[in-house]
């Protein structure tokens, strides 16, 4: 049985990703878990040429999270892939054309400090201390492997969590003392409707998402840093989207998020 070897297949999503590709299989043996897939996203966040800007978290799904162990990954969000949105304009959202591609209405918070690197048990509470602002957003969620969500857990994390940019949105306000279920949001795709939620749909409230991240990536010894934005988890779903396909998010008494999705382009 041949290993997993974290660097040859990082070096494989890396060329794929510069390349604006795609894959139609895995380039390797499966990672068995996720501290293996951890090793090939730091190989390949190394292998990037560009700096972190936050962490994209994602939910795992029962039966695969006792399989795993975990109830969420994380994966790289990085600079050049933020866009931060002027108002209501509608900007461009780049996906791997031939790859895999969704969009997923996000509530994202950014650090307002350094995490402590030694603190690897997280609460909400704990969480809620590091938080400068609550914004609301779109992750792209975007890969050259095709199928990459068939594979599991281990294989979204190997490839940057399945991330390719995230949309940044306003900011909201008084969010430490709303309800959770006031944080309304819909997903509409050419027109139609096909999402509906809130922040109460992420499960355990947003703030458990940020806790996971600080914990993970301070057992990885990447902890966040001030600046540094996490998405917290689909809102309304992951919701498949093509080239030429427009998406807004509407956030209730918050803006919308306009996109027009377009073909990701090669860089050097």
């Amino acid at each position: 049985m041949v290993s997993f070897d974290p660097r040859s297949i990082a070096a494989e999503f890396v060329r794929a990703r510069r390349a604006a590709g795609s894959l139609t299989r895995y380039p390797g043996t499966l990672p068995p878990d996720l501290a293996t897939a951890y090793r090939c996203q730091d190989e390949a966040i190394a292998l990037w040429d560009d700096t972190v800007a936050g962490w994209k978290v994602g939910w795992i799904p029962e039966p695969l999270s006792s399989q795993f162990g975990a109830q969420r990954l994380v994966g790289p969000i990085f600079r050049r892939a933020l866009t931060r949105l002027d108002g209501e304009s509608r900007v461009e959202a780049p996906i791997f054309e031939h790859g895999f591609a969704a969009i997923e209405a996000e509530f994202v918070f950014q650090m307002d400090r350094d995490a402590p690197a030694n603190v690897l048990d997280w609460t909400a509470e704990t969480a809620r201390r590091f938080v400068r602002s609550m914004h609301v957003g779109v992750e792209i969620a975007s890969s050259p492997l095709q199928d990459i969500n068939d594979y599991g857990p281990a294989v979204v994390a190997s490839d940057f969590g399945n991330n390719a940019g995230l949309l940044l949105g306003e900011s909201v306000p008084d969010w430490e003392t709303r309800d959770l279920v006031t944080l309304r949001c819909e997903t509409v795709i050419d027109g139609q409707v096909v999402g509906m939620g809130s922040a109460a749909a992420v499960s355990g409230g947003p703030l458990a998402a940020l806790a996971f991240a600080l914990g993970l990536n301070a057992q990885r010894g990447r902890p966040l840093r001030a600046g540094d934005f996490v998405t917290t988890g689909a809102a309304t779903g992951v919701h498949s989207i093509g080239v030429g396909q427009s998406a807004e998010v509407r956030f209730a008494g918050l803006g919308s998020v306009h996109c027009l999705v377009r073909s990701m382009t090669p860089v050097a």
